[in-house]
């Protein structure tokens, strides 16, 4: 297969909030940002990603949800984010729970039993999951599930 993700684009409720999250919280950068008058109004959008990189958009965000995130719909699973280390994941998680963040699981958890990767699982401020995790490091962190995938049914 020669596809690749090019971005990942999520729909939520005021563009404003998720900016503050994803740029002040979770550290992307705004490669640019823009709005188009529709017949519902006014519509927002912001292309994220690093402003170090090569300026491709990473993540899109549109302001056009009408409610928070329902995980009894089809659509998004989650949005796993991957760092360098276990330790950086542990960074992640302090600043996260210095600005109120829901979490799925306390601390960083094992993708399954007996994994080397593992991260944390919470949520934005539209309740959908994301997930931080390293591919390694996480080899004595406990697993959630017994039998199924950390990352799976919630």
């Amino acid at each position: 297969m020669t596809l690749r993700t090019g971005h990942v684009g999520l729909n939520v409720t005021d563009l404003d909030r998720s900016l503050a999250f994803y740029r002040d919280v979770l550290g992307f950068g705004v490669l640019g940002e823009g709005k188009e008058e529709g017949d519902g109004g006014e519509r927002r959008y912001a292309f994220l990603g690093s402003l170090s990189g090569d300026g491709r958009p990473v993540l899109t965000l549109w302001q056009q949800a009408r409610g928070g995130f329902d995980t009894g719909l089809a659509g998004l699973h989650h949005l796993a984010l991957e760092v360098d280390t276990v330790e950086r994941v542990r960074e992640y998680e302090s600043a996260l729970r210095e600005v109120g963040v829901t979490f799925a699981y306390d601390g960083v958890v094992a993708h399954r039993e007996g994994a080397a990767s593992g991260g944390i699982f919470f949520h934005d401020p539209d309740g959908t999951r994301l997930e931080i995790f390293a591919a390694s490091g996480a080899e004595e962190a406990p697993v959630p599930n017994a039998s199924a995938p950390t990352c799976g049914f919630f």
